[in-house]
């Protein structure tokens, strides 16, 4: 196995992901964007949740509107629902893994904030029942997916907003994501602050 050229294709593997997903995405993500900035003006709020590599990203995006992303500005309304490790397992434990994500929406969640659901595959039970959730509250929802979408695609209604990455291997997946989280931080920045550039 030559290491040195297994390296270079999945640089080159990424990059041409991305530019297959540009034209796909650049709408969902402003409709997104769109959608964020409605809720935090209004007072609301947006809830991020994921599994694994996913719940990383949720906890990425919320830190960087809570703190900041590239420019300077008050903190906004965020929250990673899979930092808190005693409602995480109090949840799964009493309750079962798939209603962690499900109960914090219903505990949390207000009519006008916005859920981003992250799930490469489209199909994490917990991700699938904080959508549902989400729904009942009158949540939008944002949901960053690959593989074809697969329940979440099926069950996200015409208000939210499906940013599906066309790939089926989850590394590039993965990697499309934290652009699009970027992407997204980016616009919502720009529409709080008026940036023209």
């Amino acid at each position: 196995m030559d290491l040195i050229s297994r390296i270079s294709q999945h640089f080159a593997d990424s990059a041409q992901t991305k530019l297959d997903a540009r034209e796909m995405l650049a709408a969902p993500l402003a409709g997104a964007t769109e959608l964020m900035v409605g809720a935090l003006v209004n007072n609301g709020k947006i809830l991020a949740c994921g599994n694994g590599g996913s719940a990383a990203d949720a906890q990425h995006f919320a830190a960087e509107l809570v703190g900041r992303f590239e420019m300077e500005r008050q903190g906004l309304a965020a929250v990673a629902l899979s930092t808190d490790s005693s409602i995480m397992t109090a949840v799964a434990n009493d309750y079962g893994y798939k209603t962690v994500f499900e109960r914090q929406v219903r505990a949390l969640g207000q009519p006008g904030d916005v859920l981003l659901a992250i799930s490469t595959s489209g199909n994490s039970p917990s991700i699938v029942e904080a959508i549902r959730a989400a729904h009942d509250n009158d949540l939008h929802v944002v949901a960053l997916t690959g593989k074809g979408g697969g329940e979440i695609g099926q069950i996200l209604r015409d208000s939210d907003v499906h940013i599906c990455v066309p790939s089926d291997r989850t590394a590039r997946i993965q990697e499309v994501h934290l652009l699009a989280i970027h992407c997204l931080c980016d616009g919502v920045d720009c529409l709080l602050l008026g940036v023209e550039e």
